[in-house]
């Protein structure tokens, strides 16, 4: 079956970057980790941006947040999202820190909320990207 073309702008993947989008396409959440003093960040950076030591590791991570913040888009700037409007754009603070823009799915627009806790789900774009894209965690109730 031949590929459909993903019409979406895709990320550039650098040597810094690599290890975060290769985890993605393994169905896992990687962010960088200070040896030093135990910081969590994104975007991958070749430094700490708390400590500026230049030793960590890529460790694995929940995928589970709360939403801070989002928008909502009633225009398209780019032709592949014509489709998909409005689409959401959102602030996802994980809860190991980091802030990723993602966006929401499983979710009318009008019922996203801040707070709303969120887990993350992946999405092959294409045979080398998988994007991190976030959906809201079921509550149980007893």
């Amino acid at each position: 079956m031949a590929e459909t073309q993903y019409q979406k702008p895709l990320p550039a993947i650098s040597s810094l970057n690599k290890p975060f989008w290769d985890a993605l396409k393994n169905r896992e959440l990687r962010l960088q980790k200070c040896d030093k003093c135990g910081l969590i960040w994104y975007p991958p950076a070749p430094l700490c941006p708390d400590c500026w030591a230049r030793k960590f590791t890529w460790v694995q991570l929940s995928g589970r947040g709360r939403v801070n913040s989002w928008v909502v888009f009633h225009q398209s700037y780019f032709k592949g999202f014509d489709d998909e409007l409005p689409y959401n754009v959102a602030e996802v603070e994980l809860d190991e820190g980091p802030r990723l823009l993602t966006n929401l799915v499983d979710i009318p627009n009008d019922q996203i909320r801040a707070g709303l806790r969120v887990e993350i789900t992946f999405e092959d774009v294409t045979s080398d990207i998988t994007l991190a894209k976030f959906r809201p965690i079921e509550i149980r109730r007893s």
